[in-house]
């Protein structure tokens, strides 16, 4: 079966897609149709950024692949490929998508490479094609080893993998502001993903969902878009460049910077590696957590003295 077994690859077929799409989004906003924002240097640096995520996968997708073709021989059951187990294998890669997901936000050294795709000060269509280039190297697909192991192919991984990412193209965009609430309380949509996107201090390492927001609702990581929020996109320390290589490589090398400082401890050391980012060994920088907190205690009325 491993032999012959094949699937489309719904990425590159969806390439002709994309450059309409974003093209018709541009055009639609610049004429004030459709609300939300482009800066040409952006597009293009963030659709440059999807056609280098081609290239390296195409370079070195074999590492991810790989990894998970070893564990195959050691699978408990082997599901084979119809229907029903296509469509089980969508929602079971779902579900571990937002707990990879999750760890990209909580682990730095998986953030080094999710970081990308936060990097745009702007939310359209564009920005879902900004992505890392440095995937194969984090050792990010091992998350995808209980898949494997349960019996659902290598292969059929990669291929529900494909069509996760496909769907949330369409969840980056201001153009679509609310979809009818049956659909906003079972899938990801434009209204929770660009609530994921904010840098408002609630709304930080939120609504991880890729497909199915009702992950978020079960492990109580999701909150509601609020009309009366102004969402301000991108980090919460921007990188200010539109360099593709310097956006791609930025977050690697300053692991590697903090991480070689002299006169830290192992522990420290490790920190400034798989500690969520904003880890400090001094104290000096603020986790979404912290961030969280100065700006509650910002919100309290200040209480006259007695």
């Amino acid at each position: 079966m491993e032999t012959e077994l094949s699937f489309p690859d719904v990425l590159a077929w969806a390439v002709p897609f994309f450059v309409i799409t974003v093209t018709l989004e541009w055009w639609l906003v610049a004429r004030g149709r459709a609300q939300g924002r482009y800066v040409w240097r952006d597009a293009i640096t963030s659709m440059t950024m999807g056609l280098g995520n081609m290239i390296t996968d195409l370079l070195f997708g074999f590492i991810s692949l790989g990894v998970l073709l070893i564990l195959w021989p050691y699978r408990l059951l082997d599901l084979g490929v119809s229907v029903p187990v296509i469509l089980l294998a969508i929602v079971a890669q779902d579900f571990v998508y937002y707990w990879k997901h999750r760890a990209s936000h909580r682990i730095r050294w998986f953030w080094s490479a999710h970081v990308v795709h936060h990097s745009s000060e702007h939310y359209n269509l564009s920005t879902a094609l900004r992505q890392p280039w440095n995937s194969n190297f984090t050792g990010y697909v091992l998350m995808s080893a209980p898949l494997i192991l349960l019996g659902f192919h290598p292969l059929l991984i990669v291929f529900v993998g494909a069509i996760n990412l496909l769907y949330q193209y369409w969840i980056h965009t201001e153009a679509i502001r609310k979809m009818p609430r049956w659909f906003e309380f079972i899938f990801n949509t434009p209204s929770h993903h660009r609530v994921h996107h904010s840098t408002h201090p609630t709304h930080l390492d939120m609504n991880y969902a890729g497909i199915f927001i009702v992950w978020d609702r079960m492990f109580g990581t999701f909150i509601e878009e609020r009309d009366e929020e102004a969402m301000v996109y991108g980090l919460v320390k921007n990188v200010d460049t539109y360099n593709p290589v310097k956006i791609a490589l930025a977050e690697w090398f300053a692991i590697f910077r903090d991480a070689l400082q002299p006169g830290l401890t192992l522990r420290q050391r490790i920190g400034y590696v798989f500690a969520p980012p904003g880890y400090s060994h001094d104290g000096s920088r603020q986790g979404s957590e912290a961030i969280l907190a100065a700006w509650e205690d910002a919100q309290e009325p200040a209480h006259p003295a007695e």
